[in-house]
């Protein structure tokens, strides 16, 4: 699902804005658990079965979040990269580099049969800079998971970016509040942004490679 499909436009962000601001502003727990569970499904749309891998990355590091008040921090931050390096790794470039070797060595190794998941770039990145964030004392480990999980998973940066450093938003999981001039100023935005990727992004793209606005049928 891209922000730009009929389906996220007329479906998908309405029942978004319409469930979250249902719920009264006291109850924020409820409003990020709606947030949470669009989120989780935006994800499953597109990734049905690497959606495991998401929830397991968010469990990890919310257990080694809790780690870094321990004695022992920095034994488990190495822990914690080696643990994201190696997802990453083995899930983005395993067959680069099986590729590669058999460039190389003139080896035949067959291919992994792995199946990249979405984002995965942004959302390890992002669990590790929570951890790395808790290492450093920027701030408190996040005693509920459902908060961590809202943070690495929320569905306007989950796919596509850009990476959030945990210490700018983990007060504004907490707590935060809605004005009807913000929310006029992000409906702005995201029109801005809509308009300058269909009307040139698409057509740019278009052009680069060779497609024709007037070939029958389109």
């Amino acid at each position: 699902m891209v922000f730009s499909s009929l389906i996220f436009l007329f479906f998908f962000l309405p029942a978004v804005l319409l469930c979250y601001y249902i719920v009264p502003q006291r109850f924020l727990a409820a409003r990020n658990g709606v947030l949470l569970a669009f989120s989780l499904f935006f994800y499953f749309y597109g990734e049905p079965r690497l959606i495991v891998l998401l929830l397991l990355s968010i469990l990890v590091n919310y257990l080694f979040g809790l780690l870094m008040r321990s004695p022992y921090k920095k034994a488990w931050l190495a822990l914690c990269v080696l643990f994201n390096v190696a997802m990453l790794g083995v899930f983005k470039y395993l067959n680069f580099f099986i590729t590669t070797a058999n460039s190389l060595l003139h080896t035949a190794l067959p291919s992994a049969d792995i199946v990249m998941p979405i984002g995965i770039s942004f959302y390890t990145f992002q669990t590790l800079s929570y951890v790395i964030d808790v290492y450093r004392r920027d701030v408190w480990p996040q005693k509920n998971p459902f908060s961590l999980a809202l943070y690495v998973a929320m569905f306007p940066q989950l796919i596509a970016g850009p990476i959030v450093r945990y210490h700018d938003v983990d007060q504004q999981l907490a707590g935060r509040t809605h004005q009807a001039a913000a929310f006029s100023e992000g409906i702005d935005r995201f029109v801005y942004g809509l308009s300058k990727k269909v009307l040139l992004s698409m057509c740019l793209h278009r052009l680069r490679t060779g497609y024709s606005f007037f070939r029958p049928g389109n």
